[in-house]
């Protein structure tokens, strides 16, 4: 076995034993056994005076027969055993805890000199070191620290904070009965040191403090030993600990795994941290005698005829060559500086940036940044950073994913970037690292113990982090950050409300002001009329359905700006904002628009509600008994005849149609069913044509058959314009297609036509007359229609879908592909045909 594993079976044998010192232990057991040294004197006394076994024989007897054998209390026995395996869920921070442990005894004697010169006589140095010694399977940590005396030795590492331990116990019982995280507990009671019994059988501590002489401490958890240190004052000042790897932690002995872990935990402490590491050098050596003499005996006789002259400058000339060698040293870990600490004023821009390259491993520059010290009820320093591009996957898996990209760190130790409630979710895209000297952490050091102080700090970092997005400039805001961010503040709007207004303040939407540019709710109030005391807006799947959408005809002809909401996330957001600067939002596709009249078009107004009244009446109350709520003259239409509105606490054609493509929809939500079932408002448009031809023929006849089906044809065309879906598609199609023949004087029920015979040829030759037969009609159709068309019964508007769905009917009804070419070509030539006038004209058709 090695020779570590001889000094502890030297130091477990019993007294009476002899040890075996011949051949079995070396003179100076200190030395290196690297394969490849460096001859730098100064490195190889560091690297011999961190090693823990260099003792010869009568010094391991001399700590076999002196040492004070302790044992731990049975309270202490069962922390121990709380500590291995309940308390740290991440083994690998134990290197953390005593780089942490080891920074804070720097402080200590760094805080001490200020008043005593002679504190740091025996060492100037204020660092940290690292080594790992695989071949005896220990890691090494050694400061140049305070130190410790033998009395803090026993106090310190053999007492796991005793006055604590009793209540901590009792706390943690008491938690893990009722299911409790025990991550709440207060930590102060000092056990981060005991965290290396995770990776470690046994934990050597070398001491010397200036007020004693040097002590080792040793334990394997379930007794500690204290004695002096037979080698003297090798340590000068500080500390060292050795941890005696268990098996299946020898990982912790690569250096790649020791480099990684400082550099995720520690790699913004105060002082150095070094680990001893190697790297190739090429460098000269001088040709040893013999080799120089073999490789002349080689040469070409050529070299025999060289001048002499030449021969005596090689002689002056030393003898070396070139060669690749394993060098051994210390490796600066942390040259990164926390600039957090510094004042904001006194970092550069380019230095933010190098920054928050290499801490967020991002490689575009920062959009904006924040660099604030915060004070009160919890001090910390902070940096925050607005990513120029979102990351990947942002709303993945969005509320249930932790952020990772703030970093906690807690006197420049980093705690954790593991959050669930930093920042809130809407917030999840900002980069940035937060430190405190305040925060108290529980003992583990995996979660904060006190869970007010992260509420304070969560916000205070929503507000600065605000505060710095309202600072982009309006152009690169524009461009950029809501290009890229833009749903993030409109889930904020939903989701937190004490922040709302801020937020609302960040909103951009596209409006009908301009083509191109967004505009902001505090530019849309800026441009609002003289009287206008509502920010009207129109949700639909793109700008082009919204402005087209019949609610806005007159808002857009009386000259107001509208906002259009063009994203799903749209109109939840404006639902969560009641007001903006005084101003209440109306739905235009809802109740409730209204404009200032004078009393002039106010006595218009109710002179024709009077005279519609037996319309609206007979529409409510007969032709749509069971699908509307009720049937008013519209304020809001101007070109189209009529459509259908929702109440102010209904859905909107757009939310009925976001709510029924939600992927969790089972049909059999109350809510959900119960907005979706509720009848809507029909508006007409008394100066449409159609309305008055359909008033006109209520009045002669109130059981008029094709006043009632155009009512019905009129109402599910206004379904479908409102952006609503309709519940019986297939009976929306007879219905038009029952039009389309009366129109064209064909009969209601189709023609019988003959079987066909079973021989191949007459069924070929059936097929060819039927053809003929279809040809015939539809030209004869394309025939009256052009005419028509061109005698201006016809008005040139734009298609609707009850135009595009009356001829797709007629379409499929053609059974021959040659006869659908024949209807491609009706369908181009009646595309000109009027939105307002196609029902007028199916019903003037039938008429006549």
């Amino acid at each position: 076995m090695k020779q570590a594993i001889r000094l502890w079976q030297a130091l477990d044998t019993p007294a009476d034993d002899e040890i075996d010192v011949d051949g079995t232990v070396e003179d100076d057991l200190g030395k290196s056994r690297d394969g490849s040294r460096t001859d730098d004197e100064v490195v190889q006394r560091e690297e011999e005076a961190i090693q823990l076994d260099g003792l010869n024989a009568a010094q391991i007897k001399e700590l076999r027969e002196k040492s004070e054998k302790h044992a731990f209390q049975a309270e202490v026995n069962r922390m121990m055993k709380l500590i291995i395996n309940s308390l740290y869920k991440n083994k690998e921070i134990f290197l953390r805890e005593l780089i942490s442990n080891a920074s804070d005894a720097l402080d200590k004697i760094r805080l001490l000199s200020l008043t005593n010169e002679d504190a740091m006589a025996s060492n100037e140095e204020l660092t940290i070191k690292i080594k790992s010694d695989k071949e005896k399977n220990m890691l090494h940590i050694t400061d140049t620290g305070i130190g410790m005396t033998k009395e803090e030795l026993v106090k310190n590492l053999g007492t796991i904070a005793k006055s604590g331990t009793s209540e901590f116990l009792n706390k943690m019982t008491e938690m893990q009965s009722e299911g409790q995280s025990t991550s709440e507990l207060i930590g102060q009671f000092g056990v981060g040191f005991y965290s290396a019994f995770l990776v470690a059988d046994k934990v050597i501590v070398t001491s010397k403090h200036n007020n004693d002489t040097q002590h080792i401490w040793e334990s394997d958890s379930n007794q500690f030993s204290v004695i002096d240190d037979p080698r003297g004052d090798t340590l000068g000042r500080g500390t060292t600990i050795t941890l005696v790897l268990k098996e299946e932690a020898s990982d912790y002995l690569e250096l790649e795994t020791i480099k990684n872990l400082v550099k995720k935990y520690s790699q913004f402490i105060n002082f150095p941290i070094y680990v001893w590491a190697s790297k190739t050098e090429t460098v000269e050596e001088p040709i040893e005698e013999d080799a120089e003499a073999a490789e002349e005996a080689e040469k070409e006789t050529a070299e025999d005829e060289a001048e002499v002259e030449e021969e005596e400058e090689d002689k002056d000339k030393p003898k070396t060559k070139k060669v690749e060698k394993t060098v051994w040293d210390w490796e600066l870990m942390n040259d990164i500086k926390p600039i957090w600490q510094r004042p904001a004023k006194e970092v550069e821009e380019d230095e933010y940036t190098a920054f928050y390259k290499t801490f967020s491993k991002d490689t575009d520059n920062p959009l904006a940044h924040i660099h604030f010290t915060a004070e009160g009820e919890v001090t910390f320093k902070s940096i925050l950073f607005v990513p120029t591009s979102a990351p990947r996957g942002l709303f993945d898996e969005y509320g249930s994913k932790k952020n990772d990209y703030i970093k906690l760190f807690v006197r420049r130790v980093f705690i954790t970037d593991d959050f669930n409630d930093m920042m809130p979710k809407y917030l999840n895209f900002i980069k940035g690292v937060v430190d405190s000297d305040d925060l108290p952490l529980n003992v583990s050091r995996e979660t904060l113990q006190q869970h007010k102080l992260l509420k304070v700090i969560r916000k205070k970092l929503v507000r600065k982090t605000l505060d710095m997005i309202k600072k982009i400039a309006e152009e690169q805001y524009n461009d950029k950050f809501w290009k890229e961010f833009g749903t993030n503040i409109k889930l904020g709007v939903i989701e937190d409300h004490s922040n709302r207004t801020r937020l609302a303040k960040l909103l951009r939407f596209q409006t009908s002001n301009s083509d191109t540019e967004l505009a902001s709710l505090e530019q849309y109030v800026e441009r609002m009329k003289e009287k206008q005391d509502k920010i009207y807006f129109m949700a639909g799947t793109s700008r082009k359905e919204a402005e087209s959408s019949p609610f806005v005809e007159r808002l857009l002809k009386k000259g107001y700006e509208v906002i259009y909401l063009t994203e799903p996330v749209d109109e939840y957001c404006i639902q969560a904002l009641p007001e903006f600067d005084g101003k209440r939002f109306q739905n235009v596709a809802k109740e409730g628009v209204k404009f200032d009249e004078s009393d002039k078009a106010k006595e218009k107004r109710e002179t024709l509600e009077k005279e519609y009244e037996p319309l609206t009446t007979w529409l409510k109350d007969k032709a749509l008994k069971d699908k509307i709520e009720k049937a008013v003259l519209s304020q809001r239409l101007t070109n189209s005849p009529c459509a259908l509105v929702a109440s102010q606490y209904g859905w909107s054609g757009n939310m009925e149609r976001i709510m029924k493509a939600q992927a969790y929809q089972t049909g059999k939500d109350i809510s959900t069913n119960y907005y979706a079932s509720q009848k809507k408002t029909l508006e007409i448009n008394p100066k449409h044509p159609l309305i008055k031809q359909m008033l006109s023929r209520v009045n002669t006849d109130a059981e008029d058959q094709t006043a009632s089906d155009l009512a019905v044809v009129l109402f599910e065309t206004a379904t479908l314009r409102s952006g609503y879906q309709l519940a019986d598609t297939k009976a929306y199609g007879d219905r038009i297609e029952r039009m389309l023949r009366l129109s064209m004087n064909i009969d209601e029920e189709p023609e019988e036509e003959p079987e066909e015979p079973a021989e191949d040829d007459s069924e070929d030759k059936d097929e060819i007359v039927d053809e003929d037969d279809d040809e015939e009609t539809v030209r004869r159709l394309c025939d009256c229609c052009m005419m028509r068309m061109q005698n201006g019964e016809f008005i040139s508007g734009v298609l609707t879908p009850l135009t595009v769905l009356s001829f797709l009917l007629f379409f499929l009804s053609c059974r021959q592909q040659q006869t659908r070419m024949n209807c491609e070509a009706l369908n181009r030539g009646v595309c000109n045909i009027g939105a307002r006038t196609w029902t007028k004209v199916l019903f003037q058709y039938h008429r006549g």
